[in-house]
């Protein structure tokens, strides 16, 4: 029986968590899966329980907890080398644009929030959430152009972390519809077939448990 375990919320809804699978996934761990569902009475002691920051995903493994979603990208890289890009400079660049994702673009968070099963094309426009989107094409673009060569990731053939850490936007972008750039439209869809993502928003479609504030659009 493993001995790790991800603490995670809803697949319909956590978008940190998605990056924490991602990264085990890749990692090819042998992990259990636990789902603690957000915005619900008990929600915050159940997730405080497992892990300190009161937060998730959070990985326990061999008696040690990592309780951020890019800690466990980096644990997860340790585990299995090529996560990250083999170049040093591509590797740099791979480590800057996800700690820019990991911090950056709170007010696209908060216009076009997460749910991988509903559909608000038009929705959640606002000006500071178009710049968000501006910048995210910015990255897509001069990542590609640099790094990806014929490859359909940001790095090239292989979906790497920093694909898995932008994962989560692309989800936004499918369910949101803004517009974007021709290139951009293409790496959405690259990332959308991705076996580990499809497998994701399979489980969120299956999920029962609903939360009202995130099933209806905003402005």
């Amino acid at each position: 029986m493993t001995d790790t375990t991800l603490f995670t919320g809803n697949k319909r809804y956590s978008s940190w968590s998605m990056r924490g699978w991602l990264a085990c996934r890749l990692a090819e761990l042998d992990f259990q899966e636990v789902t603690i569902p957000l915005d619900t009475p008990e929600t915050q002691a159940r997730i405080k329980a497992v892990s300190p920051s009161g937060r998730v995903p959070c990985l326990h493994h061999d008696g040690r907890a990592i309780w951020d979603s890019l800690s466990i990208a980096e644990f997860c890289a340790e585990l299995k080398p090529g996560l990250w890009p083999a170049d040093p400079v591509a590797r740099a660049q791979a480590r800057t644009i996800c700690c820019e994702m990991h911090s950056g673009f709170v007010d696209l968070r908060k216009a076009m929030y997460f749910n991988v099963a509903r559909r608000f094309p038009g929705k959640g426009r606002t000006p500071s959430a178009l710049q968000d989107i501006a910048r995210i094409e910015e990255i897509w673009a001069g990542t590609r152009s640099r790094f990806a060569g014929a490859g359909p990731f940001l790095f090239g053939e292989d979906f790497t972390l920093a694909d898995a850490f932008y994962a989560p936007i692309v989800c936004r972008f499918v369910t949101w519809e803004p517009e974007l750039a021709a290139g951009s439209r293409a790496y959405l869809r690259t990332v959308w077939s991705h076996p580990l993502v499809a497998e994701w928003v399979e489980g969120g479609l299956a999920e029962s448990w609903r939360s009202p504030k995130y099933e209806e659009p905003g402005a």
